[in-house]
């Protein structure tokens, strides 16, 4: 049975991806960016409610027409969706991302703007780009990890690109991320993305668990002015930790 359920739910899912491809497709060429966002938080809940994962906010989302960058820990290729459907922002992702069949395209649509991690240099060129949309008053979202982690633990966060807060005098929300089973409140670590897994592994997993709770905690919103970004993304780091203990004690 349990076989079966996930293939129902990868049927589906594959509609509502497709749906929301021929959405990218055909009409976001005529939609302005609040409808935009709309439309990408409005599939980023319905594709969770199909893999069986329901969404818990907690804390204030970022709030609408205000220039931020959001940071957060990083578990899984899900995190996107469930941070979309909390409220849409544009991610900065790894390129590889970019060529995922169908993600990839899902992902340009939202705005996403693309990293060459091996590539030490392109920092420099994704924190101008950083920079310019946050001045034009976008919403952004990193995760300073630099990867994902399995969820126990939290990796150091890399400093660079809090340089486009600093650079364009937005603040910084930091926020955390956990995955728990919906019935017990445990951590659940089925949609984890780390080492040898692959996406369709992580997406197995996901599919054959049961009912999941993606819960996101939002802090409260740090002014960047005379901040010292290394300093300053040790703080968050310790932050973030606080925020994802609180997002399990809180769990429903």
């Amino acid at each position: 049975m349990r076989t079966l359920r996930a293939i129902a739910r990868l049927l589906h899912a594959l509609a509502v991806a497709l749906r929301g491809w021929w959405t990218i497709r055909t009409r976001f060429e005529l939609l302005d960016d609040a409808h935009r966002a709309a439309e990408v938080e409005r599939w980023a809940r319905r594709m969770l409610e199909v893999l069986g994962i329901r969404v818990q906010v907690q804390g204030t989302p970022p709030p609408a027409r205000v220039p931020l960058l959001l940071i957060s820990n990083h578990i899984s290729w899900l995190d996107i969706l469930v941070l979309h459907a909390a409220r849409h922002v544009r991610f900065v992702s790894k390129a590889a991302v970019k060529n995922w069949p169908l993600i990839g395209l899902m992902a340009s649509g939202a705005g996403t703007l693309y990293i060459e991690r091996e590539r030490r240099r392109d920092a420099m060129r994704v924190v101008h780009h950083m920079t310019e949309a946050l001045r034009n008053g976008d919403r952004l979202a990193v995760f300073p990890e630099g990867t994902t982690s399995d969820g126990r633990v939290l990796l150091p966060f890399h400093a660079n690109l809090l340089q486009a807060a600093i650079s364009a005098g937005v603040p910084v929300l930091p926020a955390a991320l956990r995955f728990v089973d919906a019935a017990t409140g445990q951590t659940s670590y089925a949609p984890r993305y780390v080492d040898e897994d692959t996406l369709l592994s992580s997406l197995w997993r996901t599919l054959c668990a049961p009912p999941l709770l993606a819960i996101v905690r939002f802090g409260e919103p740090q002014d960047s002015h005379a901040r010292d970004r290394r300093e300053w993304a040790q703080s968050l780091h310790a932050d973030v930790l606080a925020l994802r203990e609180q997002a399990q004690a809180h769990a429903n």
